[in-house]
């Protein structure tokens, strides 16, 4: 079949098992070809192929809502409804989003960049669908390791207390990003190896009501013994004790499995969950045989061979920097114990569980919990070192102004994914950290140049004995300069001079300072000289500088690959309010008030105007204003 051809799902309803089978077959072609361009998300979506095509094929969205959670499973959810052809822009600027994007289709309910949210999404529409008088289905289909995050818990007990018709997914491939922890994927764990048995209800209950007077009684015993039957059958009985109708284990690559048990829940009433296995990875062998789940999200690959194609001498990865750095630590202080959650493989943290398997703590998708946890600990002590992307940090920010900063806890920080991530979009362009952790008390923020200076910075946070640090670093790789073999602890609140300048200066941070020298370079050859300056240090600034800057009178310009609302500009903007520097000339560069679309990150530079070009221009523009000043 030709892919580009379809509108829209309809079609499934009049295809067999058969036919769904082959269109399977040719939709996973399709994305290991495609993917092996652009990248994306394979793993996830090679697993759930045969699940998506029988959820299209049973019900009819968009009047029944699909909730995909995450959403970097539903690429056959875009392709099925219309948009194969642009698959070729997938995660590009301007081009296919990654995730389910309201705007791309009247197909795509929600948008989940983020796990753990389709539960209380799905009880709202539920509870809006009920108040309308409306009559259709709701389906969230979220992953086992999404399942551990306290809202999806939250939202599971409000689902089985109130009764609501919603069908829950739940695809169950015994990972997350890497493999899944917990007592509730243990749980899981028995559940998969227990026997179907609700077939006893429609199957024997009929047999028994065709006995001449004494069926129906015999039907409703059987009833009760069913009932029993089932605490034997399903170990702990966690989803049907919560209110739900539990069907499963389903295998999620048998079409005749995956429709007989979506056209039960969808006769009954109240809430159900359908437990599907699937296989991450399914149909291609790379992924399929993925320990290590290398396939979860990818870069351009070889087909043939699995092989990534990569940059060859390429700098370590920021993330790797940090961590390599805590692990020399820990071999000095034993109170240093690492907190991740589930992100063991993102954060480069496999080389620190090898040689301190009992330091190491995944919580799983968690991130509240993994906040509070590292406060526990250093109650007590310890050290502890919570590696955290910074768009989860921001679904932890009550544990931070609360259990963490309020209570001055000395808790480490590494704020990976700072800055823009470019494909994975907006739900994970981590600009807002700079503001919510500047704007808590006790909170130190940080970013360091380059590597040689970040391996410095981890070893001044774990020094720290004052209250919380956080060290915030970029996606993707370093500069790839020279490491001291020693470290060395950097004075907290102290800025660099990178390069002299007596006509303005540029303030700016990580990312951005090698954009600023390249700037101030070039204004050189114009006869403007531009001091640059290292801002390493975003919470507390450097007031020493600051109030030399001021004496000097020259005009300030700050730049950060940060939001601009209540970022790194706005505290040197409140530096000045509060210390009565009127007349200053201060001008600010950053991310504007609104979200970031996915695209590469250069792209994206363009698009805000965050470029050394600009810098220029906002230099240039600036001089005449000095002479102006009262």
């Amino acid at each position: 079949m030709d892919l580009e051809k379809i509108k829209d799902p309809t079609f499934l309803k009049q295809y067999s098992n058969q036919e769904l089978e082959e269109l399977a077959a040719t939709i996973r072609t399709f994305l290991i070809e495609k993917l092996s361009v652009t990248g994306g998300h394979l793993g996830a979506n090679l697993g759930v192929v045969e699940l998506t095509l029988a959820l299209h094929a049973v019900f009819e969205s968009p009047k029944d809502k699909l909730l995909f959670d995450v959403g970097h499973q539903s690429y056959i959810h875009k392709i099925l409804t219309g948009r194969t052809s642009q698959f070729d822009t997938l995660r590009q600027y301007k081009g296919l989003c990654g995730f389910p994007k309201r705007n791309e289709s009247e197909h795509d309910i929600w948008e989940t960049g983020h796990s753990s949210t389709s539960l209380s999404a799905a009880m709202g529409m539920a509870i809006a669908r009920d108040m309308k008088g409306e009559d259709h289905s709701i389906l969230p289909i979220i992953g086992d390791g999404a399942l551990t995050g306290g809202m999806a818990l939250e939202a599971l007990n409000h689902i089985g207390d109130e009764k609501k018709n919603i069908i829950v997914i739940l695809n169950d491939n015994e990972m997350s990003i890497a493999h899944n922890v917990g007592a509730l994927h243990n749980v899981l764990g028995r559940m998969r190896s227990a026997k179907k048995y609700h077939w006893v209800k429609d199957e024997m209950e009929w047999l028994l009501k065709r006995i001449p007077a004494v069926g129906g009684r015999l039907a409703t015993a059987a009833e009760r013994v069913k009932d029993t039957m089932k605490y034997f059958m399903v170990p702990g009985m966690f989803f049907e004790e919560l209110g739900y109708t539990y069907y499963g284990p389903v295998d999620g690559h048998s079409f005749d499995d995956l429709m007989e048990n979506l056209q039960y829940a969808k006769k009954t009433d109240g809430p159900v969950l359908i437990h599907v296995m699937t296989q991450k990875g399914k149909g291609y062998h790379a992924a399929e045989n993925d320990q290590k789940d290398k396939w979860h999200g990818v870069g351009p690959y070889k087909i043939e061979s699995g092989e990534k194609i990569k940059p060859t001498d390429a700098p370590p990865a920021w993330s790797e920097v940090v961590s390599e750095a805590v692990r020399k630590k820990a071999r000095t202080d034993e109170r240093i114990a690492v907190i991740t959650p589930a992100m063991i493989l993102g954060s480069k943290l496999e080389k620190f569980k090898e040689e301190f398997p009992d330091r190491l703590f995944d919580v799983g998708i968690a991130e509240q919990h993994a906040t509070t946890l590292s406060a526990g600990l250093a109650t007590q002590g310890m050290k502890p070192f919570l590696a955290i992307y910074s768009t989860f940090l921001q679904r932890a920010y009550d544990q931070l102004v609360h259990d963490v900063c309020r209570q001055n806890l000395n808790v480490f920080f590494g704020v990976d994914r700072s800055g823009l991530v470019g494909a994975d979009g907006e739900t994970h362009q981590g600009v807002f950290d700079v503001s919510f952790l500047r704007s808590l008390p006790n909170m130190v923020v940080m970013m360091a140049k380059d590597e040689n200076e970040g391996q410095h910075l981890v070893h001044t946070a774990l020094e720290y004995n004052e209250g919380p640090i956080a060290l915030r670093y970029a996606r993707g790789n370093g500069l790839g300069v020279e490491m001291d073999k020693e470290f060395n602890s950097i004075p907290i609140g102290s800025w660099e001079v990178l390069k002299e300048g007596t006509h303005a200066a540029i303030l700016t941070f990580g990312t951005t300072i090698s954009m600023a020298l390249e700037a101030s370079k070039a204004l050189e050859k114009q006869g403007i000289h531009a001091k640059v300056i290292n801002a390493r240090f975003i919470k507390p600034m450097d007031e020493a500088m600051l109030h030399d800057l001021m004496t000097q009178g020259v005009p300030i310009l700050t730049v950060e690959e940060a939001i601009l609302k209540g970022g790194f500009g706005s505290g040197v903007l409140e530096f000045v309010e509060e210390h009565k520097y009127y007349g200053q000339i201060i001008e600010r560069m950053g991310i504007p008030d609104k979200y970031i679309e996915h695209g590469s990150v250069k792209d994206l530079y363009q698009e805000i105007g965050l470029t050394q070009e600009e810098i220029q221009n906002k230099v240039k523009e600036m001089l005449p204003k000095k002479k102006q000043r009262a």
